[in-house]
């Protein structure tokens, strides 16, 4: 049983397109105390993915519309690094190589035993927690609270909407790299053709107006012909 005295619930996404399997899995998690975000394609599950804050993931490898490798492989240059389990009925050195190579944090090989998949995920678990200590972010005066969302520069507090902070929370984790309206699109709106719109650039605004308006230094700048970049000076 997972131990809850003083502890949040974990949240689990798992990504499962098998019924049996997918109940099997989430009344073992829920049994021991986890909370689970459960969705069956691997569109679904990729969006889910960059839209909630998880503990971990569990994501079988072959799955309908993504599979499974092509999710995580997403999720990594978007620079999610959230520990990953791969579920997989291919249990060839290769196959369990090919998992690791491109992100994935442990790969199990289908049948299994719900006590061995728990073990699994508690590791993970505490692997992500040591890894992912650093819960702010900060360029220049402006800071950004990964566990409460809450955002400030030199003191003032910013009313973000949600898209907003998604934009400014991948602009600050690559501060100081210029990066492409297809990185935005990808990574932020999780487009992966151009819609031909001006959306980036109407965010981009209402961003910069809300982080740089009345400051003598501006943060958020335009690269023309490629895209933005946000950084201070030193």
């Amino acid at each position: 049983m997972v131990e809850k005295a003083n502890k949040r619930p974990r949240i689990v996404l798992l990504v499962e397109d098998d019924k049996n399997v997918a109940e099997f899995i989430c009344n073992g998690l829920r049994d021991n105390g986890y909370l689970v975000d459960h969705v069956a394609d691997g569109d679904m599950g990729l969006r889910r993915a960059k839209q909630g804050q998880f503990d971990t993931m569990i994501i079988d490898r072959m799955l309908p519309r993504r599979d499974g490798l092509s999710i995580i492989q997403s999720l990594r240059s978007a620079d999610i690094q959230t520990p990953v389990l791969v579920l997989s009925a291919l249990g060839e050195v290769d196959d369990r190589v090919k998992g690791l190579k491109v992100g994935a944090d442990d790969y199990l090989v289908k049948p299994f035993a719900i006590e061995e998949l728990l073990a699994r995920v508690e590791v993970l678990i505490r692997r992500g927690e040591v890894a992912h200590s650093e819960t702010r972010l900060s360029v220049g005066d402006l800071e950004m609270d990964l566990l409460t969302h809450k955002v400030t520069r030199a003191g003032q507090v910013f009313n973000l909407q949600p898209r907003e902070y998604r934009l400014l929370e991948y602009l600050m984790k690559h501060a100081g790299q210029v990066v492409t309206r297809t990185m935005l699109l990808e990574n932020v709106w999780d487009y992966h053709f151009d819609p031909q719109t001006n959306v980036i650039d109407v965010h981009i605004s209402r961003l910069r107006q809300k982080i740089d308006k009345g400051f003598e230094t501006q943060l958020l700048h335009t690269v023309r012909g490629t895209g933005y970049v946000l950084n201070a000076p030193e």
